[in-house]
């Protein structure tokens, strides 16, 4: 399972970066168009574009990066009783709802559907992907309050 979902989270992370690279392309399109040159001082359409274009440069960087840590990651399979380390899928009761989390190497928030499972990404970064790390099944959190049902 833990295969195809990676190969989810790739597919879903190469149709992002590509969405990305065409508005990228556009706005470096406007920046640099002669037709968006300011007509007074007030006119800021050039400039506007031209950080549009940067922070989408930026963006691209990161899912690039992203791309390359899903292309070289593994994910271990767990057993029942293995406490949560990364590469985790984990399944916790939250607000009485079963909720996914995969501790991942990067893209967190990323949210997959996956094998009819709805799938968090948490990264080292997150708060609550500090947490889960050593619970097992059947350990409680109060903040957030969750129970932890499954480990895979």
């Amino acid at each position: 399972m833990k295969d195809r979902l990676l190969d989810a989270i790739r597919a879903e992370l190469r149709a992002r970066f590509d969405r990305l690279t065409r508005a990228a392309k556009d706005a470096h399109a406007a920046a640099t168009d002669p037709g968006s040159k300011a007509e007074s001082k007030y006119d800021t359409r050039s400039l506007e574009a031209s950080y549009l274009a940067a922070g989408q440069a930026r963006q691209l960087e990161d899912l690039a990066r992203d791309l390359g840590l899903f292309d070289a990651v593994t994910l271990p399979a767990f057993a029942i009783d293995d406490p949560v380390d990364a590469g985790a899928l984990v399944e916790a009761d939250l607000h009485g709802e079963s909720t996914w989390f995969l501790l991942a190497p990067a893209a967190g928030g990323l949210e997959i559907k996956h094998d009819g499972l709805e799938i968090t990404l948490l990264t080292p970064e997150s708060a609550l992907y500090q947490k889960l790390l050593g619970l097992r099944v059947g350990d409680h959190l109060d903040d957030p309050p969750l129970f932890l049902s499954e480990v895979r």
